[in-house]
């Protein structure tokens, strides 16, 4: 059946909730795991599954995205799959750049020939792995227009999300996008036991679609809406449309906020992480032909590295290291995720930085780094403090921000020598 499915990968809005994260690039390239990138956890479900036909629609900061899928999705000639940018254009018929999740189908509708059955619609910045080929059967089977990927949450976290009711079928029956808290408990549902155990009790979208090609093609027609969560999908449900909950019982994460994205990360450092990066599904990223990494007279527990770093730390601890980080002597890295740089500095570079009395690209000496994100080709001088906690209120700094108790420094900020932030 992969010759009937195209997948639209959702290339995401302005991000803000990730900010500085998503400064000067999109939230599916946020780099994840020490050397991944966001955008392909959903790509890789995809190959996986079999899916090789691919669009990505791209609008905000989108050139370091592009540059990631040029560089890094490339088949044979043999091949008839593609994974291919739909950036938000302007035209004759629409002057408009993409007004929310809807309207960015709708505009690239255009593009989707009538080879395709099925229309599989994702997002670019969630954490999960899974099997798409059961998703799709799923929707063959119970001869579905519309089906929507679903996963049970407590009631904190139901209040950001599509919450759902179906019946015994599977057919969703009622739909309402972020309900508040006081009407939650009509919208309780038949879950497993574990999760009623977990107070899991609420099926929320996990913003994951399959839609009969002539159904979404009919909707567009029939619905002005910008959104599937807002407008679409309740329309849809209400006008008689057989949809669908399937309903995935495994690890699924919406990287929304710097919280969610922290704890993620560190997740992958646990002995037995709900993500599992070691399974028969790889996640498929850009071949960067690195040089392994070089760890001497560290002490490492829980922490996983990316390729080409250089390690002479005094500790490291409950980290995440992304590609070429170089961290000197004496330093101490607990409880943070170091995103690594995009180039190494020649010898020659260091000497000249140390004549000029300019700071290395890396972490210097006697570092202390707690709670950290530092976005790539940060520069940390020797004796730097950067300690993150609750105690720390929210801001935003000419070189770090502060989220939730986060210290997150940004993309290409140099830290003086001495520096304390804490």
């Amino acid at each position: 059946m992969s010759h009937s499915v195209i997948s639209i990968v959702l290339g995401g809005g302005r991000g803000t909730r990730l900010f500085p994260l998503t400064y000067s690039r999109s939230k599916p390239a946020v780099p994840i795991a020490g050397k991944y990138r966001l955008v392909d956890i959903p790509i890789s479900n995809c190959l996986n599954a079999g899916y090789n036909k691919i669009l990505v629609l791209t609008q905000f900061n989108s050139a370091s995205l592009n540059s990631h899928i040029k560089n890094t999705y490339h088949f044979d000639i043999f091949s008839r799959g593609f994974v291919d940018i739909l950036a938000a254009e302007q035209n004759v018929e629409n002057e408009q750049w993409y007004q929310g999740t809807a309207d960015a189908v709708r505009q690239s509708m255009k593009h989707i020939t009538d080879e395709y059955d099925y229309v599989l619609i994702l997002s670019g910045d969630q954490l999960y792995q899974m099997d798409f080929r059961e998703l799709i059967e799923f929707h063959c089977e119970n001869k579905g227009d519309i089906t929507v990927a679903t996963i049970p949450v407590n009631a904190k976290d139901a209040t950001g999300f599509g919450i759902l009711k179906s019946d015994e079928n599977n057919k969703i029956t009622s739909f309402v996008e972020k309900p508040a808290f006081d009407v939650l408990q009509d919208w309780k549902s038949e879950v497993s036991e574990k999760n009623h155990a977990e107070g899991k009790e609420f099926l929320a979208s996990m913003g994951i679609y399959v839609f009969n090609k002539k159904v979404l093609t009919k909707l567009f027609e029939e619905d002005p809406g910008d959104d599937f969560g807002k407008d679409l999908i309740p329309n849809a449900i209400t006008n008689g449309y057989n949809t669908l909950s399937f309903q995935y019982d495994g690890y699924w994460t919406d990287i929304g906020t710097i919280e969610s994205f922290f704890e993620a990360n560190m997740d992958l450092t646990a002995e037995m992480p709900k993500f599992n990066l070691f399974s028969h599904s790889p996640i498929f990223t850009r071949a960067r032909m690195l040089p392994p990494s070089k760890i001497n007279g560290s002490y490492v527990s829980k922490a996983i590295f990316g390729d080409g770093c250089i390690i002479l730390a005094d500790k490291i601890e409950n980290a995440v290291i992304g590609n070429r980080t170089r961290i000197d002597t004496g330093s101490s890295i607990i409880n943070s995720y170091i995103m690594g740089s995009d180039y190494y500095e020649d010898t020659e570079s260091l000497k000249m930085n140390i004549a000029n009395g300019n700071v290395n690209l890396g972490i210097g000496k006697y570092c202390f780094i707690e709670r950290a994100i530092l976005d790539k080709n940060c520069r940390i001088g020797n004796h730097v403090k950067i300690i993150g906690g609750n105690h720390m209120p929210d801001g935003d700094f000419d070189t770090y921000s502060v989220k939730d108790g986060i210290v997150v420094v940004k993309k290409g900020a140099t830290i003086p020598d001495g520096t304390h932030i804490a």
